[in-house]
């Protein structure tokens, strides 16, 4: 299958707009599951807010497929763009929320949504620091969003970033440890 995903893709871009349809309408059904797995990681985490998995991997795949200027290499590099636009469209929709909040009128607790400011805080204080590591350091900041954002395996990783599995871990430990001390403060 990943060596039919990563065909597909390569097809992408290079047979004009009815070789790109038919690779297209190929592709989903071979990356849906993956995809829907990579969004459940992220809701399942703690920001399940008021998206859907089946909205999110909708509107990552639309994001996807709207790209035109990518060189698709292969299947590791397709889910590391997939967990950088789900990444993106749960910010998206966290500023959106904090935003409405800001301009909303008060509403009684008991009508309260049931919306997380802390959640919305801790995604949005996350990307924040995350961002803050890919300027200090770009590999790092990868290999995060792989990891974390992107759900792929030490392996995986190393694949897509042409580097050792030991160097990932390492890397990814060090990552891990310089986020948690941004985020969480003493």
């Amino acid at each position: 299958m990943a060596t039919e995903v990563t065909l597909l893709l390569n097809q992408l871009g290079k047979d004009g707009k009815e070789g790109d349809r038919e690779a297209l309408d190929r592709l989903l059904p071979l990356v849906y599951n993956e995809l829907r797995r990579l969004a459940g990681s992220f809701l399942n985490r703690e920001y399940a807010a008021s998206i859907q998995t089946t909205e999110l991997v909708h509107e990552a795949y639309f994001r996807l497929t709207e790209q035109r200027s990518v060189d698709w290499q292969n299947r590791g590099q397709f889910f590391a763009i997939a967990a950088q636009a789900m990444r993106r469209i749960l910010i998206d929709a966290a500023r959106a929320r904090k935003s409405q909040k800001r301009g909303a009128e008060k509403v009684p607790l008991d009508d309260a949504p049931t919306i997380s400011v802390e959640v919305d805080q801790h995604l949005l204080d996350l990307d924040r620091a995350l961002d803050e590591l890919a300027k200090l350091d770009p590999d790092q900041g990868k290999i995060v969003e792989l990891r974390y954002f992107g759900g792929l395996t030490i392996e995986e990783t190393a694949e897509v970033m042409g580097s050792s599995p030991a160097t990932i871990k390492r890397e990814w430990a060090m990552a891990r440890a310089w986020l948690y001390d941004r985020v969480n403060p003493s």
